[in-house]
């Protein structure tokens, strides 16, 4: 059974996460990519991210002709015993005759039985006020400083007097009851971005942060972090949650700990080369501040503790000088290429390595399902010169039949490149491997999530380029 939730039908869009009484109830939107049924809000709870119960539809879709036809994103809270949820209504048959694109709207719900069931508040819903875009008023967020301050609301709004693409900005309102809403100056409006979408704000020790996601630069789940809630926000060195492969994170917090949840999208035909989808299989990253400030990405625990069996595994040297140690193999291709080569690997596993990188060394790295010579498969491949981790794979596209034919001038997949620091030294890596999907964490710090559609089987492989590397307690761990 795959550990990555996705409902028997459908997919998993933007997840808003909710702990309530030592329980994570994960709110998503339910895509069934048929433009004709609507967008509904449904959930599953969950108290370590493997196991999960079905809590069916939550907020249902309004049906065709009313304003929320569409149910999006957006948040909770508890006030006085009374959980007040948020969401975004669209309605594509109901557009700005100005711009042509769906009016978004914010839309009320209330449930007073523990979240069992829910009362929408039609008559409360609102749309972006004189001077934002009609179409983009989204993901309302609600949270407040202090239980003596207002309540806040924030919006992925964008202003209607900017240049598109640099328009987006984070609308701020302000209300004491939850029930009537007055507009603020903007919470952020950087210039950056054409949208600053699901956003989310939180709090660690004396620091502040504000996750949001865009696809203006790059499709990618950002953060910023201030000394208290209206800033200044600063940009971290690593300011990226994961890459291309992990969208619309929105964190939670519980058990004592906080997590970012998102969700891994599929591609189009289920193909390496397929364009990416909206929406697809439910992911989660353990989120830990340092001492700097800046936030460390990692693999939960409880997901970790699921995998306790392994296997031993013999390799097989393909290329290069390999030499087996006692907890592992070293290897050394000072002016070219090693590869090694064992199998299989199971369609469901986490895998977790010691990689000792030699100084001068280019990169080192493995290979999943690889193949008997361990080149065609998908790379996780470190390098050191560039300071990055990237997520590679072999055969690449082929633009015609002659041998240079193939999209060699893409030297790994688009926008899955993960900035790192690959000192000399040791270096751990987890990979998590599900069906289609893979996460791989390095150094307990930066996460990269991927899909790998057109190798569905074959083994492991380890190599390095233009130097010399140690692989030690390595472990291939299945489920329970």
């Amino acid at each position: 059974m795959s550990l990555l939730y996705r409902p028997p039908s459908g997919w998993v869009g933007d997840v808003i996460p909710h702990f309530h009484d030592g329980e994570f109830w994960l709110y998503f939107l339910h895509d069934q990519r048929d433009p004709a049924v609507g967008m509904p809000w449904r959930t599953v709870r969950t108290r370590d991210f493997v196991h999960f119960e079905d809590g069916g539809v939550a907020i249902p879709s309004g049906g065709p002709a009313a304003e929320d036809f569409n149910a999006y994103t957006g948040s909770l809270v508890t006030d006085d015993g009374r959980v007040h949820l948020f969401y975004t209504a669209q309605n594509p048959e109901r557009c700005d005759p100005v711009t042509g694109q769906p009016y978004q709207l914010v839309a009320h719900a209330v449930s007073d039985d523990d979240m069992r069931t829910w009362r929408k508040l039609p008559e409360e819903t609102f749309g972006a006020p004189d001077g934002y875009v009609l179409g983009d008023w989204r993901d309302p967020f609600v949270f407040r400083v202090s239980a003596d301050e207002p309540w806040r609301m924030l919006l992925a709004a964008r202003s209607a007097a900017a240049p598109e693409r640099r328009s987006g900005l984070i609308a701020q309102l302000r209300s004491t009851d939850l029930h009537t809403w007055t507009v603020d100056t903007p919470f952020w409006a950087p210039d950056l971005y054409m949208a600053h979408e699901c956003p989310d704000v939180f709090t660690d020790g004396d620091r502040w942060y504000l996750m949001y996601s865009e696809f203006t630069e790059s499709f990618a789940t950002r953060y910023r972090v201030a000394p208290g809630p209206d800033g200044p926000w600063a940009v971290p060195n690593r300011d990226t949650v994961d890459g291309r492969g992990f969208y619309a994170a929105k964190t939670v917090a519980g058990l004592g700990r906080r997590f970012a949840v998102g969700w891994i999208p599929s591609k189009a035909g289920e193909r390496d080369d397929g364009a990416w989808d909206w929406a697809g299989d439910m992911a989660v990253h353990e989120v830990v501040a340092e001492d700097d400030g800046q936030l460390s990405f990692r693999l939960p625990q409880s997901i970790a503790d699921a995998y306790v069996s392994s296997a031993d595994r013999t390799w097989r040297p393909v290329l290069g000088d390999w030499e087996q140690e006692r907890e592992g193999v070293s290897v050394s291709a000072p002016d070219g290429y090693a590869a090694s080569h064992t199998g299989p690997l199971p369609s469901e596993c986490l895998l977790s390595v010691d990689i000792e990188l030699a100084p001068g060394t280019s990169a080192a790295g493995i290979v999943l399902r690889a193949g008997p010579d361990a080149e065609t498969g998908y790379r996780i491949r470190l390098e050191p010169r560039r300071g990055r981790m990237t997520f590679d794979r072999w055969p690449r596209l082929r633009t015609g039949p002659m041998q240079w034919q193939i999209s060699g001038d893409v030297p790994h997949a688009v926008e899955l490149e993960r900035p790192a620091d690959l000192h000399p030294g040791r270096h751990h890596l987890d990979v998590l491997v599900d069906g289609t999907c893979v996460i791989a964490y390095l150094d307990g710090a930066v996460a990269m999530s991927a899909r790998m559609y057109d190798h569905r089987d074959g083994g492991l492989g380890l190599f390095v380029q233009e130097g010399s590397s140690s692989f030690t307690n390595l472990n291939v761990l299945t489920r329970h």
